[in-house]
């Protein structure tokens, strides 16, 4: 599946699930905390998107420190947590941050992410993904969730995205 690069042009937020597309899905739980594996190569990415002027945003169903202790590290803009109804988390993104849905892109594995996938200009999954996700999924990366699925996104979009050189 190829990237529809015109679905690109317009983002300036790139909005995150945490759970398969940040991390593997994995988790193990260690001194009284859930702990999960993240991808330098996505930090890199979500670094590299910020500095060229673009917004992150975080919204996940779940609620544990190291996910909080993440978006943090990276410098995360918008992080909204305990949202197993993604929308009203999404909304309240949009007047938050003033972007609306035709300049975001999504990345979403489950099916608590198709509503926000479906509403963005440019909805990406992994290819672990349910299968309802991969069906309605703009791009399903080549690498898996936790292990440069993120970065493979911030790339193109700081390749063809709002603030891009080579628009």
């Amino acid at each position: 599946m190829a990237v529809e690069i015109s679905k690109l042009k317009n983002i300036k937020m790139l909005v995150l699930d945490v759970d398969g597309v940040m991390t593997d899905t994995r988790i193990w739980f260690e001194n009284g905390e859930w702990r999960r594996f993240y991808s330098i190569r996505d930090g890199v990415g979500i670094k590299r998107l910020t500095e060229a002027g673009y917004k992150i945003a975080v919204i996940t169903g779940t609620k544990a420190e190291d996910v909080r202790a993440r978006a943090k590290s990276l410098g995360i803009h918008y992080f909204y947590e305990g949202a197993l109804d993604k929308e009203p988390s999404f909304l309240q993104l949009q007047k938050e941050s003033g972007i609306s849905p035709e300049e975001m892109a999504y990345v979403g594995d489950d099916i608590f992410d198709i509503p926000l996938l479906q509403a963005v200009s440019f909805g990406a999954t992994v290819p672990e993904a349910v299968d309802e996700v991969i069906e309605i999924a703009d791009y399903v990366t080549k690498r898996p969730g936790g292990c440069g699925a993120v970065r493979e996104v911030c790339d193109y979009i700081y390749k063809y995205g709002a603030f891009s050189s080579g628009r």
